[in-house]
């Protein structure tokens, strides 16, 4: 019975326990390294003392607003000063952070501003015209904040309060420790929205606790050293850049800032700036891969989104970036599985390494539980690298649910799992490998065809920059492939060419019935939008 004198006297209390906040390391980071360089945008530069100083007259003045626990505080801006700012100050108010795409059109804008039930909005002064359309459309009464970040979009102020206005109506004194600002650590931080493809986007919930353990996650599964330099080229508004804003402010690292990117725009801040880090998708992969450009040290590169053909890879690396695979959604706060390097890895040849490297990998520390699950049987997948199965996450860096939308939460937490909808296998070594999203795979006289599989070996070939797959109608198989594809410039690349080319790489039923060429339909964020590509595919 000695073990319910555990029970006696141990009980939570102000002195041993603190709900997790990534708030908190803004703080430390302010204290510690008052003097180190925390921003550096293309007109402002920035100290960690100063943005600490910074966010807190942020906070002060939405508080000044009635801006409470429970309310949604939105932004639609690029990778500024203020976006990052905007990731402590509103959470340290206590309220909600929706941070908006960029590229979304009035209409998703306004949807989203009534869905969140915004309170306030901030908005960079480029996209003023596109947020004055939404408001017509919705015929919403929110205050408007303008953020004047650059002089070119200056003259598209028309009225209303500045962001540096605002912050000087706010009173440091109100927000002095920012350790015992957030009660409840189940609090929501951050509200996202998917992309919508096919309706409505859905509104992702987040709290302190999954943000704080994410962003731990990032530098121990990656090679991040004290006082990183890091290369905004993932947009902020995406997932909250898959929770880095949080993780240099624990590292007192140094933010590059890019409104806009193109790889010349990459390379020069590497150079310049030293950059040790960066994060972004394939599009990024391959803008960089088309410079060419040869790096004089390592960068480390963290990729996510849809697996990088080992061919990709293989040539990244000889520019000198060093991959990092990740593999995560808006509803597990970015990255979730990571392909960890294996030291046996070192003595094998480089495209076997780069085969490797395009597994998604193992399940990062803050998920629980990772399982790769027959839908058939309701068990897991054989580890042979064949079998497919629905990937399953579960832990602590797992969604609240969704907002205002309780079916779909029951739904993808059915069976106490985050049904992720992406199909994959699982290898020998444990490591798990995407093949496709569920609504993506080709049925093709009942055969399974991963269109994952087909582009990896269309990027082999050397003309094609850029390739998807997608199902088309068959009256024959029910369904057949059909490739998009994007050739190198002044490549005179043919159909008959292509398929030639797959038919001495694959077998016989995966081989594309027909190639149509041209730039591919994607995100903001770099998904390819194949839903599109299927209606462009059946009319052609």
């Amino acid at each position: 019975m000695s073990f319910n004198n555990y029970n006696i006297g141990l009980e939570k209390n102000r002195a041993n326990f603190v709900p997790l906040t990534p708030i908190s390391f803004l703080e430390r980071t302010a204290q510690i390294f008052p003097n180190y360089t925390s921003i550096i945008s293309e007109n402002n530069k920035f100290t960690w003392k100063s943005t600490f100083a910074r966010c807190r007259l942020f906070a002060s003045s939405l508080k000044k607003r009635n801006i409470k626990k429970g309310d949604t505080v939105s932004i639609i801006a690029p990778n500024t000063s203020a976006m990052y700012e905007a990731h402590f100050a509103i959470p340290m108010a206590g309220a909600t952070i929706n941070t908006i795409n960029i590229r979304l059109d009035p209409k998703t804008i306004s949807f989203i501003l009534s869905h969140s039930d915004s309170k306030i909005i901030f908005v960079d002064t480029e996209f003023i015209p596109v947020v004055k359309k939404a408001f017509k459309i919705g015929n919403h009464k929110i205050p408007i904040i303008f953020i004047d970040d650059s002089e070119s979009f200056s003259k598209n102020i028309d009225g209303g309060q500045s962001y540096e206005d605002f912050l000087n109506e706010g009173n440091l004194e109100d927000f002095v420790n920012c350790a015992n600002i957030i009660d409840d650590e189940w609090s929501p931080i951050s509200l996202s929205y998917t992309s919508g493809t096919t309706g409505n986007p859905k509104g992702v919930v987040t709290h302190h606790r999954g943000a704080y353990l994410n962003s731990i996650s990032n530098y121990l599964i990656w090679k991040m050293k004290k006082n990183p330099v890091y290369l905004w080229t993932l947009p902020m508004f995406h997932c909250n850049g898959w929770c880095f804003p949080w993780t240099m402010s624990v590292l007192a690292g140094v933010n590059i800032c890019l409104r806009k990117i193109n790889a010349k725009k990459i390379f020069n801040s590497i150079k310049k700036y030293d950059v040790t880090n960066l994060c972004g998708t394939t599009v990024i992969i391959n803008m960089l891969i088309e410079e060419g450009i040869k790096l004089n040290k390592k960068v480390e590169f963290m990729t996510g989104a849809a697996p990088p053909p080992a061919s990709v890879l293989e040539k990244i690396e000889k520019q000198g970036f060093n991959i990092t695979h990740t593999y995560g959604l808006t509803e597990v706060y970015g990255p979730a599985v990571v392909c960890e390097w294996q030291n046996d890895w070192s003595n094998k040849k480089t495209d076997k390494i780069a085969e490797l490297k395009s597994r998604q990998g193992v399940r990062c520390p803050g998920v629980s539980d990772l399982q790769v699950i027959n839908k058939k049987t309701n068990k897991p997948v054989k580890k042979n690298g064949k079998e497919l199965g629905e990937v399953y996450i579960r832990g602590n860096t797992v969604m609240m649910g969704y907002y205002k939308d309780k079916e779909s939460t029951k739904n993808s937490f059915k069976d106490g799992w985050f049904h992720t909808g992406d199909i994959g296998v699982v290898f020998d070594s444990g490591y798990i490998q995407l093949k496709d999203r569920s609504k993506d795979i080709i049925i093709s006289g009942g055969e399974n065809i991963s269109t994952i599989e087909i582009e990896n070996t269309l990027f082999q070939h050397e003309e094609i920059i850029d390739a998807a797959v997608v199902g088309i109608k068959d009256a024959k198989w029910g369904e057949a492939p059909c490739a998009f594809v994007t050739l190198k410039k002044n490549s005179s690349l043919t159909e008959e060419e292509v398929i030639k080319f797959c038919k001495s790489n694959m077998a016989k039923f995966k081989i594309p019935k027909k190639i149509i060429f041209g730039d591919i339909e994607k995100t903001s964020t770099g998904k390819i939008q194949k839903f599109l590509l299927r209606k462009r595919a059946n009319q052609e």
